[in-house]
């Protein structure tokens, strides 16, 4: 069973891979369209001046920066095709094979990651050049530690619109809920701005939801501020349960009232 799933996990990697090689001048404006980071880093550095935050305008420079790097890795956007895959009825093949069709879209995601490895390397390099008193490297400890919040980050924000996505079983504009969601993970993600910054009622209630785990935390690991970092994973792993406990029931009700109409 094993050998049967590390053999369909590569072929499925490979096909997507090879697919997603194509698409070379769009990997570049993915890559570009993902460097709102590092627009607003230099709002955040210039306000830093004032030595009045608990970040230095390097660390927030590094921050940033770190937070470009999770973006690019955690990026997702498998609602946009199960919504179009259930109104037009092109879920309707799927079905019919002896895998669920959400690993199609983790694959594609996975081997989309590979692809754009290249070009987010070059852009990182590229910004380097331009602030090289901000190069840094994360203790192997803490690049380790990074690496798994990224991939755990890239799973529950799968998880999450996956599970949005599941909503297009009754309703043409899944879409929608994710561009209202995309709103929250914005603001409470440390994606505008980082979580230390935040006053500490406001930063308390919002650990309490995923958002920070998708980046916040894994970028803090990278930078060599760890914080919470027990909590942070446990908080991830939970919330990755809850949302793959909502997506399988939704599945299950949502197959019930599909009938393929677009097919």
């Amino acid at each position: 069973m094993v050998k049967r799933s590390l053999k369909i996990s590569r072929v499925m990697l490979s096909v997507y891979y090879a697919y997603m090689v194509e698409y070379r001048a769009e990997l570049v404006f993915w890559v570009l369209s993902g460097t709102f980071p590092l627009i607003l880093m230099g709002l955040w550095v210039e306000a830093a001046q004032g030595d009045q935050f608990d970040l230095s305008p390097t660390e927030l420079v590094q921050y940033f920066l770190a937070v470009f790097l999770v973006r690019q890795f955690t990026v997702v956007w498998v609602i946009w095709e199960f919504e179009r895959e259930v109104v037009e009825g092109r879920l309707s093949p799927y079905l019919l094979q002896p895998i669920d069709p959400a690993w199609r879209h983790f694959f594609s995601h996975v081997a989309e990651r590979f692809a754009r490895l290249p070009f987010a390397f070059l852009l990182v390099g590229l910004f380097l050049l331009l602030y090289p008193y901000a190069a840094w490297l994360p203790s192997l400890g803490n690049l380790l530690l990074g690496l798994l919040a990224i991939a755990l980050a890239f799973c529950l924000r799968f998880l999450m619109q996956y599970t949005f996505a599941l909503a297009a079983f009754w309703t043409e504009r899944a879409s929608a809920l994710e561009q209202f969601w995309f709103l929250l993970y914005t603001f409470l993600s440390g994606m505008v701005a980082p979580l230390s910054l935040f006053p500490d009622a406001v930063r308390e209630a919002v650990l309490w939801t995923p958002f920070p785990y998708l980046i916040y935390f894994p970028a803090s690991i990278l930078i060599n501020r760890p914080d919470h970092v027990a909590r942070g994973f446990a908080a991830m792993i939970l919330w990755s349960a809850l949302f793959w406990g909502l997506n399988r029931w939704l599945w299950r009700q949502g197959l019930k009232q599909y009938s393929g109409m677009g097919a």
